[in-house]
């Protein structure tokens, strides 16, 4: 019998394969059985990388469902979303007043290549964003907005989008098996700050539209594939997602108020509104093929 695990199917030989590899190398480390098991199956993203994180975490969910008996532990989890050291950032804090035309030429950058400027916004996101931040989860892309003086004035990060999601899944059409198999098209825009300091009428929206303009753009370039829709879920008790509206995105319906984890409906969280954007104008056709 066959299921799905990391959006990978895998069939009782495939079982077999990583039990023996398992007995055959038990010198063997976690990270070098990921690493032998995607190039036995020459698993790669679009950009031609191993999936190597994408394997870790099929073998432990192996090991969590009782098929497998992995090696013990060698470090401490590089799980960003467990363990993520944040370092302390000075801030200057100093009150930007001003209206956008006045800041003059804007750099938005895609920073999630580089050491140093990831630290910054991990660190302008654990300070000043009430959801702190954990680091980004699975394939990611992280930008900067800042003035001509270099100064930082908002960030925005897109990680994974949600497994399932009613009213996005009911927007795009889309039938199980096709969300199972084009669900890496999509990316949730995960966090979204203007520092507290920056009074900057408009900044918001300009930031979402600029950078949704190259967003698919860059996906492909770090991860060889596009994206064509972007979700984000904003905590309507907290906010109007003013921001997200005069970008344009597009409101489908609001969460149930429940997590994925919650199995037998007594775990309250936040009711959330879901908004969307296309980047495609034949986002439905590509996500449903």
């Amino acid at each position: 019998m066959t299921f799905t695990l990391q959006g990978r199917e895998l069939s009782p030989h495939d079982l077999v394969l990583i039990q023996q590899l398992i007995l055959d190398h038990p010198d063997w480390s976690r990270w070098r059985l990921s690493q032998a098991l995607c190039q036995h199956w020459n698993w790669r993203n679009g950009a031609g990388q191993l999936k190597d994180m994408a394997s870790r975490t099929l073998l432990l969910k192996l090991q969590e469902r009782g098929h497998i008996q992995l090696p013990p532990r060698r470090q401490t989890p590089a799980n960003r979303m467990r363990q993520t050291r944040v370092v302390s950032w000075v801030w200057d804090g100093s009150t930007i007043v001003s209206t956008l035309a006045a800041l003059g030429c804007l750099q938005v950058r895609e920073v999630s290549q580089s050491r140093s400027e990831r630290q910054q916004v991990a660190a302008a996101l654990n300070q000043f964003h009430y959801l702190g931040f954990g680091g980004a989860v699975g394939e990611n892309l992280q930008y900067t907005v800042c003035d001509g003086q270099g100064r930082l004035l908002a960030c925005v990060v897109f990680g994974s989008a949600a497994w399932k999601c009613r009213y996005r899944d009911q927007f795009i059409g889309w039938t199980v098996a096709q969300r199972k198999a084009n669900l890496f098209l999509l990316t949730n825009n995960t966090r979204f700050l203007v520092l507290p300091w920056v009074q900057v009428p408009h900044l918001a929206s300009w930031a979402l539209s600029t950078v949704r303009r190259r967003l698919s753009r860059d996906w492909q370039a770090k991860y060889g594939h596009p994206i064509h829709l972007v979700e984000t879920f904003v905590e309507r008790d907290r906010f109007r997602a003013t921001a997200y509206r005069a970008a344009n995105w597009i409101r489908v319906g609001e969460t149930t108020g429940r997590t994925r984890q919650d199995r037998f409906y007594s775990l309250q969280t936040p009711v959330k509104d879901v908004y969307l954007y296309p980047l495609h104008s034949k986002f439905q056709q590509r996500l449903c093929a």
